[in-house]
């Protein structure tokens, strides 16, 4: 690792925010025995919301029953850390992310040329496959934009790469340079430690073309030591205890990785998050289109994906993986011709057209889809509104918590992540046990203790079912929904 110095800031491409001194300074608890409250939407009159504290402990803000102030009550006793089970990412390999060794199996610089369009001009190692990275590290649309980052796939490896636009005083070039600077890894986990340097690294292409010096520097010190050939397949669920969760969130990940963007990602979207968490969980093929910048868009590809989440063993296994392809191109539609389910997005408009790639087309704020079984879930009933603002007052009392008592210990994030998350648990235990009763019947009072609405969400219980191979009876009766 060069290390950081007035002569090499180039080099300085670890971005590791400092260990907090009273985090390092407290011993980890100790696991007991107990029962964690719910996260998410409750019948009872109280609302609470639940976060993991940087000291491992569980704090809840509760709304007082008589109206007053909120108060935050630790528990950091009686409280079971794995009552949630493991929590489940998408495109994440199968180990602690956060001990994760660096493996960046390629870095590379791609140019656009006016004779002959985008270009890769320079990569290590010489030898690596990086056909169509050319087309994924400049996103179409580009030169109408400064600057943009871009999250991508290419076969089994993950891609984050730094674009930026230069004016210059060139016929050849045509008043314009436009390059990015990107890289190549197993997972995306670990990208973001990277933005800042690949950010510098494309000026330095622009300004100085043809230096590439502390890029090979970085790759000889980041280069990954991989395994044999395996299968090529980007393995979607990881192991994650919920405590990971909170370990995880570091300051910089607010701005410069998927994980720190669910709060934006909801309140972009609304109360039509709802619709694409039904979406999420039926594994459908989403597609978000939007004109540059797409960074902010790979983010909410991200997000689609973590509203899936499912920590109860056994549930989601045969089911198709809904993986994150981040952005794509009309190079990759051979590839999405066999995918089963997955989360992407793009900028070309061609897209909406080959309706036979997607089940869902989401448009800026406009979730739409062709296929005529599924319009039914388009529309908002009032579980979902309820469920909207449970989640939305549970915020509130967040927020309340860090501004009033400046209780910087909870964090937005993991209430996101562990509100679907718990909504998902409670609507699979739900059919599970039903399913395992002598009496397999779906009631309309075990559709209500879902958080579901027995009419109005009864298509979507239906494709839940056939979906999840899970056998139960449905006996409530199909009727109109406002």
């Amino acid at each position: 690792m060069v290390e950081q110095s007035d002569r090499a800031p180039l080099l300085d491409w670890e971005e590791i925010p400092p260990p907090d001194p009273n985090q390092a300074a407290q011993p980890p608890s100790q696991p007991q025995t107990g029962t964690a409250a719910g996260t998410g939407w409750s019948s009872g009159s109280t609302p609470s919301i639940i976060t993991c504290s940087p000291t491992r402990s569980l704090t809840t803000v509760v709304l007082s029953e008589d109206g007053g102030r909120p108060r935050t009550e630790l528990f950091g006793h009686g409280w079971d850390r794995t009552a949630f089970g493991p929590v489940c990412f998408p495109g994440l390999s199968a180990r602690d992310q956060w001990e994760e060794k660096d493996q960046i199996v390629a870095v590379f610089v791609v140019t656009f040329d006016t004779r002959s369009g985008n270009m890769v001009e320079w990569c290590l190692p010489q030898d690596v496959n990086l056909d169509g990275v050319e087309f994924k590290s400049m996103a179409s649309g580009s030169h109408r934009i400064t600057s943009d980052f871009i999250y991508f796939r290419k076969g089994c490896y993950f891609g984050l790469a730094c674009f930026a636009n230069m004016p210059v005083e060139s016929e050849l070039e045509r008043g314009a340079r436009m390059k990015s600077v990107g890289i190549l890894s197993p997972s995306y986990t670990l990208l973001y430690r990277y933005m800042h340097f690949l950010e510098n690294q494309v000026r330095h292409q622009l300004q100085c073309p043809g230096q590439y010096s502390p890029l090979e520097a970085f790759y000889e010190d980041k280069k990954a030591v991989l395994p044999p050939t395996g299968n090529g397949l980007v393995n979607a669920c990881p192991t994650w205890s919920v405590t990971t969760i909170n370990r995880c969130m570091h300051p910089e990940m607010k701005i410069t990785h998927p994980a720190g963007c669910m709060s934006q990602f909801i309140q972009f979207f609304g109360e039509q998050i709802m619709v694409l968490w039904k979406f999420a969980l039926l594994r459908k093929r989403l597609l978000i289109f939007s004109p540059p910048p797409v960074g902010v868009v790979c983010y909410r590809v991200y997000c689609c994906c973590c509203l899936a989440n499912i920590s109860l063993p056994g549930i989601g296994v045969s089911v198709p993986e809904l993986r994150p392809f981040f952005y794509i191109n009309i190079a990759d539609i051979t590839a999405l011709e066999t995918e089963l389910s997955y989360v992407a997005c793009t900028t070309e408009k061609i897209f909406e057209e080959k309706k036979e790639l997607y089940d869902v087309y989401i448009d800026n704020q406009i979730v739409k889809t062709h296929r005529s079984h599924l319009q039914p879930l388009l529309r908002l009933n009032a579980a979902d509104k309820e469920k909207y603002r449970k989640l939305t007052e549970q915020r509130q009392l967040l927020l309340y918590s860090q501004e009033v008592e400046e209780d910087c210990t909870a964090n937005e994030e993991d209430l996101f992540i562990l509100f679907f998350m718990e909504m998902n648990n409670r609507i699979f235990q739900t059919l599970s046990e039903v399913a395992g009763s002598n009496d397999p019947t779906l009631t309309a009072e075990h559709v209500r203790a879902m958080g579901l609405d027995p009419q109005c969400d009864r298509s979507f219980l239906v494709d839940l079912l056939e979906v999840y191979g899970i056998d139960v009876t449905l006996v409530i009766d199909n009727l109109c929904c406002p």
